[in-house]
C-alpha cells in the first residue's frame, strides 16, 4: 500500500502548492451521478445534452470541486485536514476525456492553524475551467498512513449514461 502523509500548519509558507490530475471518464459521471443523486440530463442524456447549450454531455460541476478535496485532503495539508469553506467559479464545462488538473496554493496562514487556499482547476488546452478559494484547518501533527483500500466499482453502461 501506498503511503499518504501531510504538512503540517508550522511547516506550510505562504506560496507553497501542490497539483493532482485526473481524467474524466465515463464511469465516473456515472458514479457521480448515483452518488450525488444528480441526474441532471445535461450530464446523463445525450440527446438532451445535445440540444443544450453544451451541445454535449458535460460533467458535474461538483465533480471537480471533489478533485479539489482530494488535493487538500491527501496532499496539501494532507491526512489530518478539516475543510471549513469552499468557494467554486466554474467557468468552462468539463467534458468526458477531459484532463483536468487541479493547483492549490498557500495564500494567507491565519490564527488556530487556519490556512487559506487558492484553487484552480485548468483542462488539457490550459484552459481554467475552475477557480476558487478554500479555508482549512491545518493538521498540527505530522500523519504517515497507508493509503486505505478503496473497492474497485465499475459500472455497465450501453455509451449513452443510460
Amino acid at each position: 500500500m501506498p503511503i499518504i502523509g501531510n504538512i503540517t500548519y508550522d511547516e506550510l509558507e505562504i506560496g507553497d502548492s501542490a497539483s493532482y490530475s485526473r481524467t474524466l471518464t465515463e464511469e465516473e459521471i456515472l458514479l457521480f451521478a448515483s452518488i450525488s443523486g444528480d441526474v441532471n440530463p445535461v450530464h446523463l442524456d445525450p440527446e438532451f445534452a445535445g440540444k443544450s447549450v453544451f451541445k454535449e454531455r458535460v460533467a458535474h460541476p461538483m465533480w471537480s470541486g471533489a478533485l479539489i478535496s482530494t488535493a487538500v485532503a491527501n496532499i496539501m495539508p494532507g491526512p489530518g485536514t478539516i475543510y471549513r469553506e469552499q468557494f467554486l467559479k466554474f467557468l468552462r464545462p468539463i467534458k468526458i476525456g477531459d484532463i483536468l488538473t487541479v493547483t492549490i496554493k498557500v495564500t494567507e496562514k491565519l490564527p488556530r492553524d487556519r490556512v487559506l487556499l487558492d484553487c484552480s482547476v485548468i483542462n488539457q488546452n490550459n484552459e481554467h475551467v475552475v477557480e476558487g478559494t478554500a479555508k482549512v484547518i491545518a493538521p498540527t501533527e505530522e500523519i504517515r498512513i497507508e493509503q486505505p483500500a478503496l473497492p474497485n466499482v465499475k459500472l455497465e453502461s450501453n455509451g449513452n449514461g443510460k
